[in-house]
């Protein structure tokens, strides 16, 4: 896992957001990948088809950018802030290139 791959996951995010268009966004992850929310009640979300479903359903109306970013191994720890304030962290696991896990909480 590296800073790069980290970034590389919010700027697809973020064009995700922006044009509505999430195929990107989601092929950076496994095929049975867990995406899991903690704060807001939605998910957990187990597979790349119900993240895909998730996003389609409810698809977030806000940018992000990554203020800090702690590799440790395959996982890192990011901090983020959105554009229109509040901040929140992100657990980012990975198999190889692509995501299978991430944890997103929200402050």
């Amino acid at each position: 896992m590296t800073d790069q791959q980290s970034r590389a996951h919010i700027e697809r995010f973020n064009a995700g957001v922006t044009s509505g268009d999430w195929s990107a966004f989601l092929a950076g992850f496994t095929a049975d990948a867990v995406m899991t929310f903690e704060g807001p009640p939605v998910g957990p979300f187990v597979g790349r088809d119900a993240i895909a479903q998730g996003y389609a359903a409810q698809p977030p109306d806000d940018t992000m950018e990554i203020t800090s970013v702690r590799s440790d191994g395959d996982t890192d720890r990011v901090t983020f802030r959105w554009s229109r304030g509040g901040t929140g962290t992100m657990t980012i696991r990975r198999r190889g290139d692509l995501i299978s896990e991430l944890v997103v909480a929200f402050d």
